[in-house]
């Protein structure tokens, strides 16, 4: 059954040299799975902050984050091992292999099927040669793959990526954002991704702009080719 994150009068402040900074409040807005957002503005508006918030990595100032199912509103807490994430960084273990950096959230999770679902995801994300290599010995744009894929791979209902393209060039950029969004489409995942690159945001069904506070829909004639 499908759901949706549903942000009801958001707000996030911190204190800064003794100082409130508020970064944004009242903001309203709901994921539905199955859709891609991106979510743009300037840096410093608080994009990373409200995807932390969206994800339940973080907790708001004011307002609540809840999800929504067939009628019935929990907390974050209750999908928590349905949420995956994908950092800019990566936040690869530079000890372990890709197969084992894809299989470790599943085996944390007592799945006796780790390795042959990393060992297919990996597949997935074309890294089926790289299987036994370490961080160290791929490009960034296969170690964001493994990133992918370790995020994908239990399945999740949503995938929050923070700026998943900002450190790759042109051609690894537009290949991690063709896999971001098969993937999600074809699993029926929602797809949340903050990001600078105005290419990127205009392929997601809806796009916000995060600026003074305001969370804004932005139009664009962007439509994605689904694949009959």
């Amino acid at each position: 059954m499908s759901g949706q994150i549903e942000l009801t009068n958001l707000g996030q402040s911190f204190c800064m040299n003794g100082a409130n900074v508020n970064l944004f409040e009242g903001l309203n807005l709901t994921i539905h799975q199955g859709q891609s957002y991106a979510i743009t503005g300037p840096s410093g508006a608080g994009k990373s902050s409200l995807l932390m918030l969206v994800s339940g990595l973080e907790s708001p100032s004011s307002g609540q984050v809840n999800y929504v199912s067939g009628g019935q509103t929990r907390s974050l807490d209750s999908i928590r091992e349905s949420v995956g994430f994908i950092f800019q960084q990566f936040h690869l273990l530079p000890e372990l292999t890709a197969l084992n950096n894809v299989a470790l959230p599943l085996k944390l999770r007592g799945d006796k099927q780790a390795i042959e679902k990393a060992k297919t995801w990996l597949n997935k994300v074309g890294l089926g040669h790289r299987l036994n290599h370490k961080p160290q010995q791929m490009s960034g744009g296969e170690q964001q793959r493994v990133a992918i894929a370790r995020a994908l791979v239990f399945e999740p209902k949503f995938i929050f990526a923070d700026e998943p393209t900002g450190n790759l060039d042109q051609k690894s950029a537009t290949d991690i954002a063709d896999l971001l969004f098969a993937c999600c489409r074809e699993h029926g995942a929602g797809l949340v991704v903050v990001t600078h690159s105005n290419t990127l945001a205009r392929r997601a069904s809806h796009q916000f702009m995060l600026s003074d506070g305001r969370c804004d829909a932005v139009s664009h004639s962007y439509v994605e080719e689904v694949s009959a």
